[in-house]
């Protein structure tokens, strides 16, 4: 029998195989050709093996790339060349204005480990307000599931919830607290154990992390569209950085914030159904979750830790859809305050997607849930690939004979760096490109938003340098059995010192000063050509400490500099306090 739609009748398979088959011809022909044009410029005088290694790491790290860009330009095709634009990428999108009132319960769950309970809360709270401002609220039940082990932090929590309650009147029975005691399964056992004890009640939850928020009319809207197509199993908002006192976490939100939106609405035109799912500030239909998204034990009979990808195909494969709502607006979440914070997420990240590669065979997947997880342990290999290559190009280069086309390396060398920038530069035209109070007016005007994305750009050479080592040595050391940890995170703005920067990232000045060294003697010519992509290792603990300087943070508060729409909007009475958590105590630290 031939299927005629997607389970929620959105779309002809026929057509989302067609767009899928041109984004694959596509990202072939742009990954082949830049691989044929680095092979025609190392080929001259000859292949050693330096050259050679290059030319695999290259093949190795390029195709992330070529699909980022892909997207963002796919996405600003659809942002600004098509009238039908969302339409095309978001079929379901019409289904949020129908108005109609909803008509089933909903659970929002908040899952905490070891975090600043009253700074958690806070946050819940914003939320709930927010949603009971629609007239919607008495649908609508509040769980706080704590995976907590530190006894302080543990009294704290069940204050702070106990204040919560007894500040709430009649909605009290509403707000639920419960705490495991063992921490199995980490997050997706928390989340599972809700939908085994308590998930019966509800038709859908929308899973939040501690550092989580969303407006009242954002979750409104995604409900509603899950309430006309039965078959969306996940539906997950586009999260954005959420308004910061760190100068770090602001400057990161910013390219983040751009770099996401284009990206986001073309991979959401071919991935269609089989769409992303990241954990949280999401809508998820509890019945399929609970009896089709169990995970497995990995071989060794170890947890999934990345289990959100892994829920993702598992909803697919049981018949419901997945879907992303690329629309900006009403969903955040909070960035790392510091370098060495977001190193630290980062390198988490890495292990539990490299969990992944062991994952691919599972039976009934669907091709596009396979790529996802494919494309999931890709964000994180090329890390190692970029190093040997960064790593390797002095040697090469110091071998090169007369004649070598020196031009052309300098103009793929130009090529590639716009296309790893794609994404973010999609963002930045996006927004300048948008007439009126849409545009550049919501960052601060065309001055700020000019500087903040310079800034940024050149920020993002630093961070990338400082991950991609991180992650290359983690990806070494993972073989041999390494374990790495990560009980919490510090979430709000605090000063690095000197000690600490160094502690931190020793290594990457290390690496930087041999680097410089090696290329001044050997290649200095390329040593100067390379200095965006090298500089960020020798700068890291400087970059680290500065950013991290809660005065600068002010600073850019004050200014506006790398301000988000969101904080500067003059309402007298937002939807949502997007910075009503108090300052850093004591208990925002985590026991690490």
């Amino acid at each position: 029998m031939v299927v005629q739609d997607t389970p929620a009748r959105l779309q002809s398979p026929v057509e989302l195989f067609r767009r899928r088959l041109f984004v694959a011809v596509l990202n072939l022909i742009v990954y082949v050709g830049l691989l044929l044009w680095l092979g025609w410029i190392l080929s001259h005088g000859g292949w050693d093996a330096p050259k050679l290694a290059i030319l695999i790491a290259f093949a190795v790290a390029a195709p992330w790339t070529v699909l980022g860009a892909c997207n963002a330009a796919l996405g600003y095709w659809l942002l600004h060349l098509r009238r039908d634009g969302l339409e095309q990428a978001a079929p379901f999108v019409a289904a949020s204005r129908n108005g109609q009132p909803l008509k089933n319960r909903v659970a929002v769950l908040m899952t905490i480990r070891n975090e600043d309970a009253n700074r958690a809360i806070v946050r819940l709270r914003a939320v709930k307000a927010s949603v009971d401002r629609t007239g919607s609220g008495d649908l609508f039940d509040w769980f706080i599931l704590s995976d907590s082990c530190e006894p302080s932090i543990i009294s704290r929590e069940e204050e702070a919830f106990a204040a919560w309650r007894a500040d709430s009147g009649v909605d009290a029975d509403r707000l639920h607290y419960r705490r495991r005691l063992q921490n199995l399964g980490y997050k997706a056992g928390n989340i599972r154990d809700f939908c085994e004890r308590f998930g019966a009640a509800f038709e859908f939850m929308i899973p939040l992390d501690a550092d989580s928020l969303m407006d009242g009319e954002t979750i409104l809207l995604m409900l509603r569209i899950c309430e006309a197509y039965p078959a969306i199993g996940i539906l997950q908002s586009l999260v954005v950085g959420a308004p910061s006192r760190s100068a770090f976490a602001r400057i990161f939100q910013f390219g983040m914030r751009h770099g996401m939106r284009s990206y986001t609405m073309g991979a959401s035109w071919w991935g269609a159904d089989c769409g992303p799912y990241w954990g949280h500030n999401a809508v998820v239909r509890v019945a399929p979750f609970t009896r089709y998204c169990e995970l497995p034990k990995l071989n060794n009979g170890g947890n999934i830790l990345s289990h959100d990808q892994i829920e993702a195909a598992f909803m697919r494969r049981a018949g419901f859809e997945v879907r992303v709502l690329p629309i900006e607006g009403g969903s955040f979440e909070e960035n790392p305050p510091t370098l060495s914070d977001f190193v630290a997420r980062e390198l988490r990240w890495c292990r539990g997607n490299m969990q992944y590669v062991r994952l691919w065979g599972l039976r009934g997947l669907l091709p596009v849930s396979r790529f996802q997880l494919f494309w999931a342990v890709s964000m994180f290999i090329g890390a190692p690939a970029w190093t040997a290559i960064i790593s390797l190009a002095p040697v090469a280069a110091a071998g090169a004979a007369d004649g070598f086309p020196s031009g052309s390396l300098k103009a793929f060398y130009a090529l590639f760096l716009t296309l790893h920038f794609a994404p973010k530069l999609a963002g930045f035209l996006d927004v300048a490109m948008t007439r009126g109070s849409g545009g550049l007016r919501r960052y601060g005007g065309a001055f700020r938003f000019l500087l903040a994305a310079v800034v940024e750009t050149f920020s993002s050479f630093v961070i990338g340098a400082v991950t991609s080592l991180n992650v290359s040595l983690l990806l070494i050391a993972l073989p041999f059995g390494h374990s790495y940890d990560w009980s919490g995170q510090r979430r709000d703005a605090y000063g690095l010192s000197f000690s600490d920067a160094t502690r931190a990232f020793w290594p990457h000045t290390l690496f930087g000063v041999v680097l410089f060294a090696v290329g001044a003697h050997l290649a200095p010519t390329l040593l100067l050509w390379s200095l965006p992509v090298t500089l960020g290792y020798v700068a890291a603990v400087p970059f680290a400490m500065v950013t991290a300087s809660t005065s600068l943070g002010a600073f850019f508060v004050r200014t506006g500099l790398f301000s988000i729409p969101e904080e500067l909007v003059d309402d007298p009475e937002p939807a949502l306090d997007l910075d009503g958590a108090p300052e850093r105590s004591e208990a925002s630290v985590p026991a690490e």
